[in-house]
């Protein structure tokens, strides 16, 4: 198009609505399902459909949103599924919740009527975080979202279901799950948020049945000793290897239970004697399979006790503890108590503790399974980056338990099998059945239960793409090329994937796995409600700008490192966004027109340098974004655009711009200006696509979007001395520059104020660069003189600068009032040291030290190491005026 100057300022928001209701409208996001070109693909991770955009979605979805974009500008076909999850408690929750404020629960309601009610909730609030990832400029294909309980992916389920049954990989069996007594369903390992708790551990006394001793017994949970089937010792403890007794009498009932030796029990804990309640303990019930013992459930699943308790019959388990720690007490069991914090489960939704169940549900045994998942990353078919989680998968995989599937909630894929009423037949096909094929029935039961909704989202990769349907789809884009994730479901998401991508499509669901770290607060805590330090991610995009947003979340999201986030880090990319549009500003000032052929015959050093650097930055970019690298890819761009462009190059090309140079320079040195600033943009695009596509937009000859634009190709631009030769020149004539800059500020000489300057080269070659470059230096030095000298003797009152290759001197007779300039040093660092000496006092007081918060001292000891540094700087310059008057 025709170029546009560009408004004074950049307003983010107008530009942000404006732009990406222009992609959505020119189908930019979209995958062809049939292509030439390399095909690139990326399931999202799908979020709840419960969910709200946090800090977490905001850096996954940058850097998903940032892979996608490259690999457009790269020539790829791109598809970036998204689609959300069905969350079977969090939104049964959510419903529920709806349902109470109405004075209705959903039992009243019935399961059709409330699953009718789910769908409805869905179809109206069920959405949201969609609309908030579109604002932190997301590029799905919005097109083809999906939801995992959508007819397509609900026919997926229900064909895994059935295969893995009929292969023996599903069952049904009792076992021990976290159970939660509010929700009534079991949980997943990652559905429980154990929190630190003040607890307490009792030490209890088990007499041995023949007479001749106890044990005491240590354990924080005294209500499930009526579950006791066993005392158990470690047989390398020297403490009972004496004891013949082989049975203990049972505090508070008239039960005996035997004694039993394993090397599980932990030496160190308690007393070396273990209870073992295999109906209420994970590890305890592996104890109990191990020595066939019996499982007794004491509590009922809504975490009152049954009548195994005896006369606790009917108590809550916290009135049980209560009351038993007191019996226990008094019939002499109880030996002492002592303060023991722990770790305590809670349920992820409604915040109750969990309770270690015994219950019958339906299992995957997983070990065929995950045998495949192993070797896939051994032999490098997946990779998991950073390396180092590759281990933690391993150790999680060689010691994975079977699959607890079943949840015993109403919203979710029913489990698809029927139980004959007559004969007790299961049947268990794709298709609902009407008759037993046993005895001929046709009354059948289906299972009430649901599928644990991490099943439906194992199939995500090929569900999504129309399996079990061999679609183009399918063919062209499975398996997927990245999974971006947290490492937080490393296990219970992408192991499961491996699983089951590797069982139905004899092919891993995807090559590479990036494991991104935490956001936290800007001093490293984890951000939560109940500290105060949750940021918000919309908030943060009102304030300064989506772009400013997503620079600050890649230039942080370096690999094995947790993300720090602060508001004075997105304040300072803000300035970074405001620098590029100031930059495109001054740039379309001289651009009226295309400029897009580099007359290479008349570029200057400073052109041939910024093409170099520009050909360097492109390289590092596209190393950065491959190898998931991003913050290199961020600090790359950062440093090519404030310093190298902006700093330096914009400056040195204002002589040719203006004509100074004559009609041939100007020509050259715009179409330079163009290609760098065309080619900038690109580079950009992915991090900052907003700012970017604004700008690219009105550049003069540039045609639709940003997007379709071609990933820079540099390599033309050595041939023409944007080399490594440019480079080490024009760092000469930076230096020089540099040194001069240093001296005028050392010297305190205003920057108005025409220099007078010798430059001593050291080499003849050295020589003819300054004078060649005499005209830039000049002009960025702001110096009324340069004479170039082959080393000789130091001119005497000059303030001096060694660089590289030659002595820069700056003459400052008439320039500087010594005496006057010493005399302000000489006040400002007696006032320095009054301020040092008073913070060394406050960090010297050990009783200020000890009583202060940390943040307090800290804060005084930063202000100490800025005030000594001024005072070092001051007592520099001091000396070195003094020795240029001494001169």
């Amino acid at each position: 198009m025709s170029g546009e100057l560009l408004a004074k300022g950049y307003e983010p928001h107008e530009v942000e609505k404006r732009c990406y209701a222009s992609w959505i409208e020119q189908g930019l996001f979209s995958a062809e399902e049939t292509s030439d070109k390399k095909p690139y693909s990326i399931v999202i991770p799908p979020p709840n459909v419960t969910g709200v955009l946090h800090m977490g979605h905001a850096l996954n979805n940058t850097l998903q949103d940032l892979l996608c974009r490259y690999r457009r500008l790269k020539g790829d076909n791109v598809l970036w599924m998204p689609g959300t999850d069905h969350a079977g408690i969090a939104t049964q929750n959510v419903v529920e919740k709806k349902l109470a404020a109405e004075g209705r629960t959903r039992h009243e309601v019935g399961r059709e009527a409330f699953i009718d009610e789910v769908w409805k909730w869905k179809e109206e609030s069920g959405n949201a975080i969609f609309k908030q990832l579109k604002r932190m400029g997301a590029s799905c294909d919005w097109d083809r979202e999906r939801f995992t309980m959508d007819d397509g992916l609900s026919e997926a389920v229900r064909k895994v279901f059935v295969d893995l049954y009929k292969k023996g990989l599903i069952y049904r069996g009792n076992y021990i799950i976290n159970w939660c007594p509010r929700c009534n369903t079991a949980l997943a390992d990652l559905e429980v948020e154990h929190e630190d708790k003040p607890g307490k551990l009792y030490h209890l006394k088990y007499p041995f049945a023949d007479g001749s001793g106890h044990f005491v017994v240590a354990t924080t949970r005294p209500e499930t000793m009526f579950g006791d089937t066993a005392v158990a010792v470690n047989p390398e403890d020297d403490r009972y290897k004496g004891i013949t007794a082989t049975h203990v009498k049972l505090p508070l009932t008239d039960r005996e239970i035997p004694i039993i030796r394993d090397e599980y029990v932990d030496l160190e804990f308690g007393t070396g004697a273990l209870k073992v309640t295999p109906a209420h303990d994970p590890n305890d019930f592996e104890l109990g399979k191990k020595h066939n013992l019996e499982s007794l459930k004491v509590m009922t699943d809504e975490g009152v006790m049954n009548d195994g308790a005896g006369a606790f019959e009917g108590l809550t388990r916290e009135a049980c503890r209560e009351a038993a720690v007191k019996a226990l007490d008094e019939q002499g069991y109880l030996v002492k108590v002592e303060d023991h914090p722990h770790s305590v489960g809670h349920c992820y939704r409604c915040k109750t503790v969990i309770e270690p169940n015994l219950s019958q549900q339906w299992f995957v045994k997983v070990k065929p399974l995950a045998e495949k998942a192993i070797a896939a990353v051994e032999d490098g078919r997946t990779r998991i980056i950073p390396e180092h989680w590759t281990k933690t998968y391993y150790e999680w995989m060689y010691n994975i338990r079977d699959w607890c599937i079943s949840r015993q909630i109403w919203w979710g894929h029913r489990i698809p099998v029927w139980t004959c009423d007559e004969c007790g037949m299961d049947i268990v096909e794709e298709t609902d059945p009407t008759v037993c094929p046993g005895c001929g029935s046709t009354h059948l039961t289906q299972d009430t239960d649901v599928l644990d909704t991490w099943f439906s989202s194992a199939l995500w990769p090929f569900s999504t793409m129309g399996w079990p349907e061999n679609t183009d789809l399918l063919k062209t884009f499975y398996p997927t090329s990245t999974l971006v994730t947290g490492f937080d479901i490393l296990f219970f998401w992408v192991a499961r994937m491996m699983m089951m991508g590797l069982h139905f499509m004899d092919e891993v669901p995807f090559k590479d796995v990036y494991i991104h770290a935490l956001v936290r607060d800007e001093e490293g805590k984890k951000m939560s409600k109940s500290k105060g330090n949750v940021i918000d991610p919309l908030t943060v995009s009102d304030e300064y700008g989506t772009d400013a947003f997503r620079f600050t979340l890649t230039a942080f999201a370096a690999q094995g490192r947790d993300v720090k986030m602060s508001l004075a880090r997105v304040e300072g990319y803000r300035h970074f966004i405001n620098k590029i549009w100031n930059a495109a500003r001054f740039s379309f000032m001289h651009l009226e027109q295309p400029h897009t052929e580099i007359d290479y015959a008349n570029i200057s050093l400073a052109d041939r340098w910024i093409l170099a650097r520009l050909a360097e930055t492109t390289a590092k970019v596209e190393e950065a974004i491959d190898t998931y690298k991003f913050n290199e890819a961020a600090a790359a761009l950062y440093s090519f655009v404030w310093h190298s462009f902006c700093d330096w190059y914009l400056e040195a090309s204002k002589p040719a711009l203006y004509g100074k140079m004559g009609d041939a320079a100007m020509e050259s040195t715009r179409s330079v200006l163009y290609r760098v600033l065309h080619d900038t943009l690109i580079l950009l695009h992915p991090i900052i696509p907003f700012v970017s596509e604004e700008i690219y937009s009105k550049l003069p000859g540039t045609e639709g979007s940003i997007m379709k634009a071609s990933w820079p190709v540099c390599a033309e631009f050595a041939a023409h001395g944007a080399d490594a030769v440019a480079e080490k020149e024009m760092e000469s004539v930076i230096a020089v520059i540099s040194g001069l800059r240093n001296i005028r500020s050392e010297m305190n000489i205003a920057p108005s104020l025409e220099l007078t300057v010798e430059v001593q080269a050291e080499t003849e070659e050295m020589a003819a660069l300054v004078n060649r470059e005499k005209s830039t230096i000049m002009t960025l030095s702001r110096l009324a003189s340069c004479e170039v000298k082959l080393t000789g003797e130091r001119p005497k009152g000059v303030g001096t600068a060694i660089v590289e290759g030659a002595a820069v001197y700056v003459f400052l007779e008439g320039v500087v009032d010594f005496d006057r300039e010493i005399e302000r040093l000489e006040k400002s660092i007696a006032k320095s040291e009054k301020a040092v000496a008073g913070l060394e006092g406050k960090l010297n007081n050990q009783g200020f030290i000890s009583k202060a918060p940390a943040d307090v001292v800290a804060k005084f000891q930063a202000q100490h190491d800025e005030a000594k540094d001024k005072l070092d700087k001051l007592a520099f310059t001091l000396q070195k005026l003094k020795d240029v008057q001494s001169n």
